[in-house]
């Protein structure tokens, strides 16, 4: 796979994918010797970096500065390809609204003698109770091994509504059916279970941005899909860059979901707790 290949495909998923990650924070998964064996997170400007990435500072609610970094087009995620950037994970806020949650994500993290099916179930389950507490999502295929459910928001509430309603919402499943599912993240509760993983949801939390490659082998992708393609998929890294590619000159699989208008009301925060 070489660079030349990764950033005909940004040039490919760039339409669909500028959405999810202009103007937001970024975490950056970097490879420092090719083969993937040695790979390091950035948060933060280094010499020698691309203009195309930007690098500023935002307060956070804690009164904290806080370096960031953001891409606002195509040159910044081709700068990233330049600079071996093979992930690119962003925060669920603008960085001009950095308090101010554009997004929640509920991660499914299975035990590893989990199957796949059990994963896609659990989205659709989760996306069932989401619906009755009157929240529409979309689900996401991580490239890894997992499932994202995916719920826009309006920028009404702080991080820590939005935090608790999502421990709560875990913590709910986790009570109900305590056979399937934890809302902690030890891997000794995870035994035979998911982790429904909330805490990608608080201030300066990252999850991976829809249409970034992964650091993996099989040049795997995080790619949107419909709620009706989900069950045909047997894993979560089911496109590779080719095929991602290919699927992101289709129509949209998340059609509306930068014009759904939905807040976490005190109705929906209660229902859970």
């Amino acid at each position: 796979m070489t660079k030349a290949t990764l950033a005909a495909y940004y040039a490919a998923v760039a339409e669909k994918m500028l959405p999810h990650i202009e103007d937001r924070p970024l975490s950056l998964v970097r490879d420092t010797d090719g083969d993937l064996q040695q790979t390091f997170f950035q948060k933060h400007k280094l010499p020698g970096m691309p203009k195309a990435i930007h690098d500023g500072q935002l307060e956070k609610m804690s009164g904290k500065e806080s370096r960031i970094l953001w891409v606002d087009d195509l040159a910044g995620l081709i700068a990233g390809v330049q600079m071996n950037v093979l992930e690119l994970h962003v925060w669920g806020s603008l960085r001009q609204q950095p308090n101010l949650p554009h997004r929640i994500i509920f991660d499914i993290d299975p035990d590893e003698g989990l199957g796949f099916d059990d994963v896609k179930q659990a989205a659709i389950d989760i996306r069932g109770v989401l619906e009755a507490l009157g929240l529409q999502s979309w689900p996401l295929l991580s490239g890894g091994k997992g499932v994202h459910v995916v719920v826009p928001l309006v920028p009404e509430a702080d991080w820590e509504v939005v935090k608790n309603f999502c421990q709560d919402f875990a913590e709910l499943l986790a009570r109900t059916d305590p056979s399937r599912f934890v809302a902690n993240m030890s891997k000794a509760r995870r035994k035979g279970r998911m982790f429904i993983d909330y805490l990608r949801n608080g201030q300066g939390a990252t999850a991976i941005c829809p249409w970034s490659t992964r650091a993996r082998s099989g040049a795997s992708c995080a790619v949107p899909v419909t709620w009706d393609e989900l069950p045909t998929f047997k894993s979560a890294s089911a496109f590779d860059v080719f095929t991602a590619a290919a699927l992101a000159q289709e129509c949209d699989a998340w059609e509306g979901y930068f014009d759904v208008e939905q807040t976490l009301t005190e109705r929906i925060r209660k229902a859970v707790r």
